[in-house]
């Protein structure tokens, strides 16, 4: 990842890697959409320092460069209800809107749910889709460190309304307020993205291997003896992966090599997940 110092570092960055982007066809730039980081890839890491090497020395360019940031989610682990009521006066007029609502947590993968269970005396339909807008935006946020909140069924059980001063900001305040409430209750945690990772070894190598993948927290799923190597499928968290291909030379002489792609999310281990928090 590489992070401009300023706004004209942050034009010489695009210009300079436009310019490298150009001339080398292996290099890739991009900007994560989920950490705000510009990502840069290429052969290997030894590319990648020749590449930062020329941006800070032939174009002068003045930023951080560093490991790219996981982006990790949150999801919750029991059931819980919030309520929240906004009433307040804003340019004059007044504005009331009332949710009460469940959370609940769903299977890894099944993504978010929103329900309505009240009646229309309670919550007119005119709101209902403010209210679920609500509830939405609270999910993107999440209230852990900021990351989306995912596998989370939403239920709105009750809330309450006012002839005239309800409004559509009364109701989306509300239900974002609600939803924090509930979320905080349900036992929050945090996910990490795990990898499906392919490692091709030679036999000699194969403790090795295995021993640097366990210590990745990985966990080895199958091994296929393959012409005088060995296939190692296994799923290590992407946060222990960066730098994996130097360290996996190394132990191996250059003989070894890997592919990875996305598995799913998994909750991260408690000391860990403080101390991810904390930084």
């Amino acid at each position: 990842a590489v992070e401009p110092k300023t706004q004209a570092d942050r034009e010489k960055l695009a210009d300079a890697l436009a310019a490298l982007a150009e001339e080398d066809p292996t290099f890739k730039v991009k900007m994560d959409a989920d950490t705000g980081q510009t990502l840069i890839s290429g052969m290997g890491e030894l590319h990648l320092e020749i590449i930062k090497d020329r941006m800070f020395r032939e174009f002068k360019v003045q930023a951080n460069a560093g490991k790219p940031m996981v982006a990790y989610r949150e999801t919750i682990t029991a059931a819980a209800t919030g309520e929240h009521i906004f009433q307040r006066e804003i340019g004059g007029r007044g504005h009331f809107g009332a949710v009460k609502l469940d959370v609940a947590p769903r299977e890894r993968g099944a993504g978010n749910t929103v329900e309505f269970a009240v009646s229309e005396a309670q919550i007119p339909s005119i709101f209902h889709e403010t209210v679920e807008q609500g509830v939405r935006d609270g999910l993107i946020t999440g209230i852990l460190g900021n990351y989306p909140l995912i596998d989370v069924g939403v239920r709105i059980i009750s809330g309450a309304s006012h002839p005239v001063d309800s409004t559509e900001v009364a109701f989306r305040s509300a239900a974002i307020m609600a939803l924090r409430e509930a979320a905080k209750g349900a036992q929050p945690a945090l996910l990490e993205p795990i990898m499906k990772v392919e490692i091709i070894t030679p036999d000699e190598h194969l403790g090795d291997v295995i021993g640097d993948a366990n210590g990745r927290r990985g966990r080895i799923k199958e091994m296929v003896a393959h012409e005088g190597a060995q296939v190692i499928q296994a799923e290590i968290p992407l946060a222990e992966l960066f730098g994996y291909s130097t360290s996996l030379r190394s132990i191996t002489r250059g003989r070894a090599s890997y592919s990875m792609e996305p598995a799913r999310f998994d909750l991260v281990p408690q000391g860990l997940q403080e101390s991810i928090l904390n930084r």
